[in-house]
């Protein structure tokens, strides 16, 4: 998707920083709500998405899924899935193509999502 007038300019990616892209209009939209609701966090997950998507210095805040939520196809690549807790309830589910340096977001939401819950 192209941008547009009125569209936040992204910040360009420098030296051994990641880009971040939105994999789904669900996740550009739920990305918008946390950071309506939470900035400062959202912040934090940008960053340290940014700078290291596969970082275990907090696994109870971003830490890679498990089981049938390890993995999911992209483009028909399937690529490891990881999240980031951006506040007690607010996620952001990210897929990392390392060759491409790229963090896809596929979920973002305030709410948490409910495929955990099982």
């Amino acid at each position: 998707m192209s941008p547009k007038r009125g569209d936040d300019v992204p910040s360009p990616p420098i030296g051994g920083e990641w880009r971040l892209r939105f994999a789904t209009n669900e996740a550009a939209k739920g990305w918008g709500d946390l950071c309506a609701e939470a900035p400062g966090n959202t912040r934090r997950c940008f960053e340290a998405l940014r700078i290291n998507p596969q970082s275990l210095t907090d696994p109870d805040r971003q830490h890679r899924l498990r089981g049938r939520l390890a993995t999911r196809i992209l483009g028909g690549a399937e690529l490891p899935q990881w999240e980031y807790e951006v506040t007690a309830g607010g996620r952001v589910r990210y897929l990392i193509d390392e060759p491409a340096r790229t963090v896809h977001l596929v979920y973002a939401s305030p709410q948490h999502p409910k495929d955990t819950d099982t």
